[in-house]
């Protein structure tokens, strides 16, 4: 059990765990090893040895369960490797789809995308709201290595349609999110959040776990991890 405040979570929408995940450190690296590094986002699924880590009863999904129950599950999970190669900025917006293992027609959810030849599908947005996210650092990021910011309190706000989202950047305030490697960083979902280039370009890997305890309609599968 993760000892954290959920009042403090529920009314930022973020949380810094300090090196909760340093005795793994080098069980993810290794599981992560040889997998590309010329994309923004390398979509994970199929890493036999990540899975008991993953796991409710494992070290990261130990953290996720603490927060949003015990039947909280991996469903999506996306390492981000910056590096002096491959180095991009982020604009504010808020995630709104989820991975799913085959693509079924269910009310309110749409549209469909493909992204590495996984279904990418938005649902109903309040299923977003019960969903955690989950960012595992494996290096250091400091105020120059591509930090996320976040708006705390914006996941309050629901669907937020891309003309307001300046505004309510405005109104909620940026935050930050520094980290040392083996640190965790946990936001609700919906949350939003952006990110600058590194200067001067430095690694950055962060491998980011989408987490939910529903159940999907309709015959829809989470894909998982």
């Amino acid at each position: 059990m993760v000892d954290c405040s959920l009042t403090d979570f529920a009314k930022d929408g973020a949380l810094l765990l300090k090196s909760a995940l340093t005795p793994c450190i080098a069980d993810l690296e290794a599981g992560l090893a040889g997998l590309p590094t010329d994309s923004a986002g390398i979509r994970i699924y199929g890493i036999a040895s990540l899975r008991p880590l993953h796991a409710s009863t494992g070290l990261i999904g130990g953290i996720a369960s603490s927060i949003a129950g015990r039947n909280t599950l991996p469903v999506r999970a996306i390492l981000f490797d910056k590096s002096e190669q491959n180095n991009w900025s982020l604009a504010w917006h808020q995630d709104r789809t989820i991975c799913v293992k085959e693509k079924r027609e269910a009310s309110d959810f749409g549209p469909w995308t493909i992204k590495r030849g996984m279904h990418h599908v938005a649902p109903p947005y309040e299923l977003l709201t019960k969903m955690i996210t989950l960012r595992a650092h494996l290096d250091d990021v400091s105020v120059n290595n591509a930090p996320l910011l976040i708006s705390p309190g914006s996941h309050k706000f629901g669907r937020i349609p891309v003309s307001d989202i300046d505004n309510v950047v405005q109104r909620c305030g940026t935050k930050t999110c520094l980290a040392e490697a083996g640190d965790v960083w946990l936001y609700s979902t919906p949350i939003l959040h952006a990110s600058e280039a590194a200067s001067p370009p430095t690694r950055r890997r962060v491998l980011q776990i989408d987490f939910s305890a529903d159940t999907l309609p309709n015959g829809l599968e989470w894909l998982g991890v």
